[in-house]
């Protein structure tokens, strides 16, 4: 038994923002943030909730797989900004599409997160207790960010990327490689409601910026993480699948910014242009990320059957994973 993606889907809010747009909220330019990050706009929520986005990408990725509602029986969620503690964004996407047989859960990995639900929902199908999964990135990371701080806030977009998978006789999901670190989680964290009650004399677990859940990252850090990270999850995967890296067709990685990606193709001595990004007219939307690029990849006309493919990534947490998919579309 094996697993196979069989459709492709994404969402974006309605309100495009650009790097001039930016300059007008912080100091900063078009050109310091291109420079820095390859960057040119993102999407920014002006309503639309992860839910709503979620459930729009599930949406057209169902109707690219040509599966039924009716046929989905797993949900699998990964996003770091949910609209509620309960119910989860993968319960209310379920409700808005009416995936009836469906059992739904969020999973929190940071920008890792797709990577880890797709690596999750593809053990679940090849185990035989499911047979039709839908596994979605999303994020409204707006909410998140603090729009003051120019480190930050001219990296992050908000938007949804989902697939379907479906069991096969032949594999598509290859392998996978995941990993964690929380010695080191400090570099890259959103602080979570602080512990507030009658017998409490003062509010514990707040951040630095108080009560407030925003982006807070240690640039240099996370670079020198991703860069490491991203090779060693690469070259793993691809010695797993018994592969090797002149069969790999494209590298689709965390669209979190451009230096990154090339240190790694340099690093690697992997032409850049394997390397697909879409992070110049999209950002950093964490989850969704992956997702978003594989969907613009398929409905570009980019992906060939038997093409291998490398989704990797690295987060929060701290967390890293890479995923091997032989294109069988």
């Amino acid at each position: 038994m094996y697993t196979k993606i069989l459709g492709t889907g994404s969402a974006l809010p309605k309100q495009r923002v650009t790097n001039e747009d930016l300059a007008m909220l912080v100091d900063t330019s078009n050109e310091w943030i291109t420079s820095r990050t390859g960057i040119s706009e993102r999407w920014i929520s002006t309503g639309e909730s992860a839910s709503y986005l979620a459930a729009e990408a599930a949406a057209k990725a169902l109707a690219d797989a040509d599966v039924e509602p009716s046929q989905i029986d797993l949900v699998i969620s990964a996003t770091v900004s949910p609209d509620n503690f309960t119910p989860t964004v993968s319960c209310e996407a379920q409700k808005a599409l009416g995936l009836s047989r469906a059992t739904c859960f969020d999973l929190w990995a940071g920008c890792t997160g797709f990577i880890f639900s797709l690596m999750t929902a593809d053990a679940l199908v090849k185990s035989g207790l499911f047979s039709h999964a839908l596994v979605i990135g999303v994020e409204v990371l707006s909410k998140l960010v603090d729009w003051q701080d120019r480190s930050t806030c001219v990296l992050f977009g908000d938007g949804a990327g989902a697939v379907v998978l479906s069991s096969s006789s032949q594999p598509g999901l290859v392998t996978h490689v995941s990993g964690s670190d929380g010695t080191r989680g400090d570099v890259l964290k959103i602080a979570g409601i602080p512990l507030a009650n009658p017998w409490m004399a003062q509010h514990v677990g707040e951040s630095e910026t108080g009560s407030q859940s925003v982006i807070c990252m240690n640039g240099q850090e996370v670079f020198k993480f991703a860069v490491k990270t991203m090779e060693s999850s690469i070259r793993r995967v691809v010695e797993l699948s018994g592969s090797s890296l002149h069969d790999i067709s494209y590298i689709i990685p965390h669209q979190a910014n451009n230096r990154i990606i090339e240190s790694v193709a340099g690093r690697m001595k992997i032409p850049r242009e394997k390397f697909f990004t879409n992070l110049d007219h999209r950002g950093n939307t964490s989850s969704a990320s992956i997702p978003m690029a594989l969907d613009e990849m398929n409905r570009a006309g980019l992906l060939l059957p038997g093409m291998h493919l490398v989704l990797v990534g690295f987060g929060g947490g701290l967390t890293w994973g890479a995923s091997m998919v032989r294109w069988t579309r």
